[in-house]
């Protein structure tokens, strides 16, 4: 058995849908409380408040899945343990000296 983490060790399916379900409560409460749902109103107030909290709801809990599930992606699981002890945006010490035998990596721009 090895030490490096798998994708799914970074954020379990169950984590995932419970922050994306958690951020959905959040946005539907928020609009229901700005909406006036806990206030007294005209007819017809509560209803079009519920309707419009369920659908930000919906959003927030779609928009929360697909971007999380997107930023994972973007992680790879054997980098996770490692340290890094130089700036990450900038180029390789080796691939910036123009040595034919360094690692591919990334290029340096083009100056």
């Amino acid at each position: 058995m090895t030490d490096k983490p798998t994708r799914r060790d970074l954020m379990r399916p169950l984590h995932l849908l419970g922050l994306a379900f958690l951020t959905a409560v959040f946005a539907g409460v928020v609009t229901l409380v700005t909406m006036g749902f806990f206030q007294d109103g005209p007819a017809g107030q509560a209803q079009r408040a519920l309707v419009f909290g369920a659908i930000a709801a919906g959003i927030a809990f779609i928009a929360v899945l697909v971007i999380v599930a997107l930023l994972l992606l973007a992680i790879d699981p054997a980098e996770v343990g490692k340290t890094v002890d130089r700036p990450v945006l900038l180029p390789d010490e080796d691939a910036a000296s123009g040595d034919p035998d360094a690692p591919a990596g990334r290029n340096p721009p083009a100056v």
